[in-house]
């Protein structure tokens, strides 16, 4: 399978030790993997990734669009009530500016997640297209076999 269309991956090749500086395996060849890099040279594995991962988190996102919807009127139905058992209370100005504070990190709140969504599905495109056009480029190569291998 070429990695096109959201194939799962489990972990990363060399567990990403790698992008750590440290060697892939013993002697820096190989590794858990192995079949990326070998001895000899020759190439096995394939880089594939999932949409998976990015289409959960474009949905839970979304969700918490939905579920901070409601919140800015809950805050002011809290308030109201805070308000008619307060009295003449002078804590009642701060608390009307830490309301404030609260409506408007909420509402940015929303709007970031609002536009993650997009966002992450678009990620999930761009990964595709461009598995697409590696493929396809490597598709019309011609290499000669060793060993029965392509």
């Amino acid at each position: 399978m070429s990695g096109v269309g959201g194939v799962t991956v489990v972990g990363q090749p060399n567990d990403g030790r790698e992008w750590a500086g440290a060697p892939a395996g013993p002697a820096g060849v190989g590794g858990p993997a192995g079949a990326a890099v070998s001895a000899g040279g020759a190439g096995g594995g394939d880089l594939r990734h999932s949409r998976g991962p990015w289409l959960r988190a474009a949905a839970g996102a979304d969700q918490l669009v939905t579920l901070l919807g409601p919140v800015k009127g809950e805050l002011e139905v809290a308030h109201q009530g805070l308000t008619a058992g307060a009295g003449a209370l002078s804590a009642l100005a701060e608390l009307g500016t830490v309301r404030a504070s609260w409506e408007r990190r909420i509402e940015e709140a929303r709007r970031e997640c609002g536009s993650l969504g997009g966002k992450m599905r678009a990620v999930v495109q761009g990964q595709t297209r461009a598995n697409e056009a590696v493929k396809s480029g490597f598709d019309g190569v011609k290499t000669p076999s060793v060993g029965g291998a392509r």
